[in-house]
């Protein structure tokens, strides 16, 4: 293969779509970055760990030099029976490191390492691409197999490597898939001879099993107002449209599409003044008590678990904002919790949320399924904190209600409900509510990430973080606080 040196994750790439792999190549600067740092640290985590389920092993350390990776696999290849992580392959140009193999005297076994819960069709191409390779070598490939998280496995005590990961046997399907591997690999081949751009429409592809990185250049010459742009509408659905020409808004709105479809092109293409259904509005305010109490929580992810009663990629709670009232034109007041880096989160947490919500109180959450589930996840973790725990759990309201119904819509909105777009509809251009403007967190992934890695950090460093977690946690609360005044004002203006 003169044309491109092909490694298992760019025949993954192509495997996708063949025209990802040539963009890479010829226009890098057209890609948007849709890798998320949580992800991949967590597949470095999974996969360093996952080196050990057989036990003793040769690792392959990375060298720039692919050759060098793939000599010292020789080397270490010498030697049978044994396990080696990363062996690195070579043949026709076409590049492999096996996670893990078991290099056993009658033949080979290869165990690739994913960091997901579940299979996809992705990988089953990944590692038949690594037994292409390894039988066109001439090597005995006995077995191929996916190792994956089992997010069913509770940690209690000491982590069990059996019970955290899955492995399934996948040889049978990796070896019907070797002509098709084949086949896959003259046709990258010829694409990838092409100097002009390859001209290849949208479609499916630019979404499973991944989102691509090229969207926004692929589809540069689309009307602004398109099909794509429609929020919660299936994507098959919106694919379904633009094969069928009706791409832009222009197209769109004289279709039988779903009202709330039709309201978001009809709001954009017109430029139509907010809708505001004060009755509606005056409805879900009356559903709310004094004291008001604004909760948001931040919460992060371990794919393996560290503490006892977790289980892989759990929502652990490790911050909290709370902003009330207490009476009508009451003071503003706030109270936070943040934990301790490198411990576990949840009784504090939990203990103090208790302290600093009395019972009763009405509580305001955005989209508050996500707060319901973290509370009750903690009342089945600690039963002496049950009864308290589920009674915050029951006084939740949800202030997404009015937004989420349309009682109250504005162009800006963009036919979201998320308080992403919502937000700034209500209050543009107010710097008190830009994120953008935060020191160091911005963004929920954010605090997710700096937090998972906080204890890391030098002391000094780690003072900053736990400022700027604390400022953003804030300032979602405080949002929802302008939101609940905003829609309040609403109903008194004449």
């Amino acid at each position: 293969m003169d044309n491109v040196n092909l490694s298992k994750s760019k025949y993954c790439k192509a495997v996708q779509c063949n025209k990802i792999l040539w963009l890479d190549k010829y226009k890098k600067e057209s890609a948007v970055d849709t890798a998320d740092e949580a992800v991949l640290e967590n597949g470095t985590e999974v996969g360093n760990l996952a080196k050990d389920i057989f036990g003793e092993h040769i690792n392959i350390e990375y060298e720039e030099n692919l050759y060098k990776m793939i000599e010292n696999t020789q080397i270490a290849m010498r030697e049978k029976p044994n396990i080696i992580t990363e062996a690195s392959f070579e043949y026709n140009d076409n590049f492999c490191s096996v996670d893990i193999l078991k290099n056993d005297i009658d033949g080979l076994e290869i165990y690739e390492v994913k960091s997901s819960t579940h299979i996809n069709d992705i990988y089953l191409d990944d590692i038949s691409y690594q037994v292409y390779v390894l039988l066109q070598l001439g090597y005995n490939v006995k077995k191929a197999s996916l190792v994956y998280i089992n997010n069913e496995y509770v940690r209690q005590g000491k982590l069990e490597l059996e019970k955290l990961f899955k492995i399934e046997d996948v040889t049978e399907i990796a070896f019907m898939k070797q002509n098709e591997i084949a086949s896959k690999l003259e046709e990258i081949d010829e694409y990838m001879s092409q100097k002009e751009e390859p001209k290849k429409d949208i479609g499916e592809y630019c979404f499973n099993p991944y989102a691509c990185a090229y969207w926004e250049y692929c589809t540069r010459n689309l009307p602004e107002e398109n099909v794509f742009k429609i929020r919660e509408m299936r994507t098959s659905k919106k694919l379904d449209l633009y094969y069928k020409g009706k791409i832009s808004f222009e197209d769109l709105i004289f279709e039988d599409l779903n009202s709330k479809y039709l309201e978001q092109i009809d709001f954009e293409l017109n430029n139509k003044n907010p809708k505001i259904n004060k009755k509606e509005i005056e409805e879900f305010l009356n559903t709310l008590s004094y004291p008001i109490y604004f909760l948001d929580f931040e919460t992060y992810q371990q794919p393996i678990p560290k503490y006892d009663g977790i289980r892989p990629y759990m929502q652990i709670p490790f911050q909290y904002s709370l902003h009330y009232i207490e009476k009508e034109d009451g003071e503003l007041k706030h109270k936070e919790f943040l934990a301790e880096a490198g411990t576990d989160p949840r009784r504090k947490l939990a203990e103090r949320l208790i302290e600093d919500i009395p019972n009763n109180v009405c509580i305001l959450a955005y989209n508050m399924k996500f707060e319901k589930m973290v509370i009750k996840d903690l009342a089945e973790t600690y039963s002496n904190l049950k009864e308290d725990l589920l009674k915050i759990r029951e006084n939740i309201q949800d202030l997404m209600i009015p937004f989420k119904n349309r009682s109250y819509y504005t162009k800006q909105m963009q036919g979201s409900y998320s308080i992403k777009y919502v937000l700034p509809a209500l209050f543009p251009n107010n710097p008190e509510l830009d994120y953008h403007k935060l020191p160091v967190v911005h963004n929920g992934g954010e605090a997710m990430t700096v937090f998972a890695n906080l204890d890391k950090y030098p002391k000094e460093e780690q003072e900053k973080i736990r400022q700027g977690l604390l400022e953003y946690c804030k300032l979602d609360t405080l949002a929802m606080v302008k939101i609940w005044k905003k829609l309040k004002e609403t109903i008194k203006k004449g």
